[in-house]
């Protein structure tokens, strides 16, 4: 698990830090909302587009992201192509490092040419042949949840180090902006209805993208997420590796539980720092 405040780039937990900074693994379902800003952005559909995905069904972006539609995407990737999808990937950081000198740190890996097998579609869907590690996936996020800008994550781990601490802006997409709000419908949707909803909370809300697939006959659950809609606070990415319960929406449970416990200590310490302010005036 990684969690990082989406307006600065801190990261303000790691969980199994080797596992987030060392290794990079396939994205799985995780990679698609990257591909619809690109078909977004590129005009290859609007918000209303429905495509055709089977059993005399069509579906718009928004609804192809909540229920992570595989068809959806794989067209998408048939129709932007390998360049066009890498151009985007790129930008969001994909194949270099995430961190600001943070020892041990992967840059994972993005493919020179399409998957030998399955092609462009399948690299759309389920990211095949990327490599990505948790951190990576929690700069992505957090550049869709704050509109646009790719912040260089930083760990302060010291007093002095968090004095000092700075934000680094690597980039800004400004030619994405505008697309990233059309991203947020789906987002949501996959908490309200969607993969990941096991993440549900009435009382805030959660946006996210659950990934899951198999790699190197482990299989991968991947809940790549923020609190808060308009002014995100919080981004959690977790990453589940092993056996058959290693699932998406199992990461998203996980994710769910961390934001409620979360929510519910802010609110006591709130409560508390409230209680002496009008003790201290009496």
């Amino acid at each position: 698990m990684v969690v990082v405040d989406p307006n600065t780039g801190r990261i303000l937990s790691i969980v199994n830090q080797k596992l987030a900074l060392s290794s990079g693994f396939t994205p799985c379902s995780t990679f698609k909302p990257v591909v619809a800003l690109a078909a977004l952005r590129e005009g290859i559909i609007t918000p209303t587009t429905k495509l055709y995905v089977g059993n005399h069904t069509r579906v718009d972006v928004t609804d192809a992201l909540a229920r992570s539609n595989n068809v959806f995407f794989h067209n998408l990737g048939e129709m932007l192509g390998f360049k066009r999808i890498t151009e985007y990937a790129h930008e969001f950081g994909y194949g270099e490092k995430a961190g600001l000198d943070i020892p041990g740190e992967s840059a994972g890996r993005y493919p020179p040419a399409p998957p030998k097998q399955g092609g462009v579609g399948f690299l759309a869907y389920c990211g095949t042949d990327i490599e990505v590690t948790a951190l990576q996936l929690a700069a992505v996020i957090s550049t869709i949840a704050n509109g646009g800008t790719l912040y260089a994550l930083q760990y302060p781990r010291t007093q002095e180090e968090l004095a000092a601490f700075q934000p680094v802006v690597r980039r800004r997409l400004e030619n994405l902006a505008e697309y990233i709000p059309q991203i947020r419908n789906g987002l949501a949707g996959t908490v309200l209805y969607g993969t990941g909803r096991s993440a549900y909370d009435p009382d805030f809300s959660i946006l996210g993208k659950t990934g899951t697939c198999s790699e190197n006959g482990a299989r991968l659950g991947w809940f790549a997420s923020y609190v808060g809609d308009l002014q995100p606070r919080y981004v959690t990415v977790v990453l589940l590796r092993g056996g058959r319960m290693m699932y998406g929406p199992h990461a998203a449970e996980i994710a769910g539980h961390f934001y409620r416990d979360l929510m519910q200590k802010e609110h006591i310490t709130q409560a508390s720092a409230s209680s002496s302010a009008i003790s201290s005036r009496r």
